[in-house]
């Protein structure tokens, strides 16, 4: 995946998954976009909820979470710039048991569910597109509970810190350890140790809901399997993104 980048103009090729369509097929949905902000805490759908449009962010970064009864919630996968939010809507369903949160604030463009629903129906390139990132974001999602059952904190706030390098701009994450507490399902204290121990060790700098990744390359040898079982996937199914960096083995 190449990490996201911060694009003054309103250019929708921003989202690397338009700028892989096909010049007929783009166009044809280039019309019907429309460009929107996506600020911090913006709620694309709720659970349960009616979804309208398909969101392709172009410098913002969405969060799937999900919402227990009792409220709780636990990030299940993130998208950016490589991907989309909406996948039910041209799957064959129109609501999702998760929520989708603006977790990094930018923009995106969005288009009627309606509409990308007959370009992915009448293109055989848009449904090989579409459903090679759809395969790659449920196996995001399926290694997102492995990892939660099964790896330390430690390890999951690595996991976590990596997927956001991959579609940021900077090698900061502006985050509370509270809400990151929130997205991984653990308690805060929880995440205060992890973090201690990556700042002790010279990994991360970590000030007033600001996290500054200092080492990448030890990051990623100190991360469990889960952060590059899933980065490998996105390679394979979607190699036309490419890479600013190679994953590190």
């Amino acid at each position: 995946m190449v990490k996201g980048r911060s694009i003054p103009s309103p250019d929708p090729r921003a989202n690397q998954l338009l700028a892989s369509l096909p010049e007929p097929d783009y166009q044809s949905l280039a019309v019907q976009l429309e460009r929107v902000p996506m600020p911090l805490g913006m709620a694309v759908y709720e659970s349960g909820g009616a979804q309208g449009f398909v969101y392709f962010p172009a410098d913002s970064i969405v969060s799937l979470l999900y919402v227990l009864e009792d409220g709780a919630s636990t990030e299940i996968a993130v998208t950016g710039n490589e991907g989309l939010v909406g996948i039910s809507l041209f799957m064959g369903g129109e609501s999702t048991p998760s929520r989708a949160v603006v977790q990094s604030a930018g923009h995106g463009f969005r288009v009627r569910g309606a509409a990308l629903k007959r370009v992915f129906e009448s293109s055989g390139n848009v449904q090989h597109l579409l459903l090679r990132f759809t395969q790659a974001l449920i196996t995001q999602m399926t290694q997102t509970a492995v990892c939660n059952r099964h790896h330390a904190v430690d390890q999951q706030l690595c996991r976590w810190l990596l997927l956001m390098l991959d579609r940021l701009s900077s090698s900061e994450v502006l985050m509370t350890q509270e809400l990151i507490a929130n997205m991984l399902g653990v308690r805060r204290e929880g995440v205060t140790e992890a973090a201690g121990k990556l700042q002790d060790e010279g990994l991360i700098e970590y000030r007033r809901g600001r996290i500054r990744v200092l080492d990448r390359r030890r990051l990623e040898a100190r991360v469990c399997e889960c952060y590059s079982v899933v980065r490998r996937e996105y390679e394979r199914l979607l190699p036309h993104l490419g890479r600013t960096e190679p994953l590190r083995r």
